[in-house]
């Protein structure tokens, strides 16, 4: 690697308020043999698996669901931003899945509610997708499970993780160590 390089990480870009980075755009960027893309979490992670085979590099689960085909909608990792702030206003499908996950792992809800909230969440267009609509529509139609419900909203309120997270610091630790190798 000559002395020059530059790594770039992809990790998230605004989908609703403007437009994306395409996939021509990233591959333009590519082109330049002194940089190594890495990708990862949200927008990166779909555009490495687009532009794998062109030398960007994929890290995170998130990932390798998109390239194995387990993921193949765009919205389960788009979220939206309080206009001028920097907080969620949305909660990514992909974020929503892990913690059901989690709380189903950990016995908070059985597994007819992960599906139901998870059903239920998929419905909802992703700039209105919270926690708070998805398990209000939720007790509404299936007032049965309501009991599971209040567990996840509490479980919710002081365990929330983000996948998208997880695999964005992944993508900050290979940087590093690339960085050192160079």
């Amino acid at each position: 690697i000559v002395d020059d390089t530059t790594i770039v990480g992809l990790v998230d870009a605004f989908f609703l308020q403007d437009y994306p980075p395409s996939p021509i755009e990233v591959y333009q960027l590519m082109l330049n043999k002194n940089i190594i893309l890495l990708g990862a979490a949200s927008l990166g992670a779909l555009r490495a698996v687009e532009l794998e085979k062109f030398g960007m590099i994929g890290i995170g689960k998130i990932f390798e669901l998109y390239k194995k085909g387990k993921l193949t909608a765009d919205d389960e990792v788009a979220v939206t931003f309080v206009e001028g702030e920097h907080y969620l206003q949305s909660e990514a499908m992909i974020d929503i899945r892990f913690n059901l996950f989690l709380a189903y792992k950990r016995g908070i809800i059985n597994d007819i509610t992960k599906k139901t909230i998870a059903k239920i969440a998929k419905r909802i267009y992703f700039p209105y997708r919270n926690y708070t609509d998805i398990l209000e529509q939720t007790e509404k139609q299936y007032p049965t499970i309501s009991a599971d419900l209040k567990s996840f909203r509490n479980y919710i309120i002081e365990n929330r993780q983000s996948l998208k997270e997880r695999d964005t610091i992944k993508l900050i630790k290979y940087a590093k160590k690339l960085f050192i190798q160079i």
